[in-house]
């Protein structure tokens, strides 16, 4: 899995505090779907409320903790944070209450990272990190490690099979390949690299598209001086070209939209309107033409990122399973929106899945 980025040291507040579920007349005459469920801000836990509710999303991954398949995987030093993700989505898709508090969840990975029990702003893609991380740890099996794909696959198309897996690993665990060739000696050198979280590049600050930001990510990158590396054939340093290819894609792939830019002590936030498509995203340029079995993909959640880097406000899109609709999160505030609604110059996370979801699992009658 992706290693936690560095925690960072940040004092600012959000724009957020604490909030109880509204008392709105006209949502108890409505019927309340599993899964369209809010959640209880804790004090600038808007973070913390935008992801939940994007893995909420993910059907696969909340059939596993609400059947109690968790259970027998889990290990026996660091349950506690697992074993409270069922406890919230459970709350979340079983429960009769329209918001929920994940005080439960946030008490079990502030015990690991004190930081997340401090009432300041987190930024919502380290977040995911450390959840899918730590949910990771707790699941794990091992098992013995192999190379996919000899033979008759070229060594740049190979994929590692990791020799350990999860729920995480198999939902969310991609692998990069990176072709590595010394301009000089032309040599080739691969090296594989796994990632739950894709950090794209936006090339521009006005408008572009998802499939910009793909193009200027896999697009061949050539390292010149202090970049140079060390090529073993030439046995010195040389200029090098690098290209990165998919050659595992992941059921759920996870964009992260790199809108934060600090130089130095200069910080800004990229505001550029970056168009997705909802539905039949084409992976297929980018993948090992070996692994291409799922190369269109569908929208399935956004995180929206409102304000500046030092303070703002996150929000969810996510589509329901149950009644297929797109609901907007923003903590206790719950509303479904139209497919229209879906795309916004705000997004900073986006879920994107190879297959349909299924409902996770019958609501329990009473």
């Amino acid at each position: 899995l992706s290693s936690p980025p560095a925690w960072p040291q940040r004092s600012a507040e959000c724009t957020d505090h604490y909030d109880t579920c509204p008392a709105n007349e006209a949502a108890e005459n409505q019927p309340h779907f599993q899964g369209v469920t809010g959640l209880r801000n804790l004090g600038n836990t808007c973070y913390m409320n935008a992801i939940l509710q994007c893995l909420g999303s993910v059907s696969p991954l909340v059939e596993y903790f609400l059947s109690g398949k968790y259970i027998t995987a889990l290990q026996k030093d660091c349950s506690e944070v697992a074993t409270a993700f069922a406890y919230v989505m459970t709350d979340m898709w079983l429960g009769d209450s329209e918001c929920v508090s994940p005080e439960i969840f946030r008490a079990a990975l502030g015990n690991l990272y004190p930081a997340f029990m401090k009432k300041t702003q987190q930024d919502a893609q380290e977040f995911l990190i450390y959840v899918l991380n730590e949910l990771h740890e707790a699941l794990k099996k091992y098992h013995r490690r192999r190379s996919y794909g000899k033979g008759s696959v070229p060594r740049c198309c190979r994929k590692v099979i990791a020799n350990e897996t999860s729920i995480i690993t198999q939902l969310f665990e991609g692998q990069l390949n990176y072709s590595i060739m010394c301009l000089k000696c032309e040599s080739c050198t691969y090296k594989n690299e796994v990632f739950t979280v894709l950090s794209l590049p936006i090339p521009s600050e006005c408008e572009c598209s998802l499939q910009d930001c793909l193009q200027c990510f896999f697009q061949q990158d050539t390292l010149t001086w202090n970049n140079q590396i060390h090529c073993s054939f030439c046995e010195t340093k040389q200029e090098t070209a690098v290209r990165a290819s998919i050659s595992k894609a992941p059921k759920i792939i996870i964009f992260h939209l790199k809108r934060f830019d600090i130089l130095g002590t200069m910080k800004r936030k990229l505001r550029t309107d970056i168009h997705y498509p909802l539905t039949n995203l084409d992976l297929t340029p980018y993948i090992c033409p070996v692994f291409r079995k799922h190369p269109k993909y569908n929208l399935c959640a956004v995180v929206n990122h409102f304000g500046d880097l030092d303070g703002g406000h996150y929000t969810a899109f996510c589509k329901n399973s149950v009644t297929q609709a797109w609901y907007s999160f923003d903590d206790t505030r719950v509303s479904e929106i139209p497919d229209t609604s879906v795309q916004t110059a705000t997004a900073y996370l986006l879920f994107y899945s190879c297959q349909p979801f299924s409902i996770p699992i019958k609501k329990c009658k009473s």
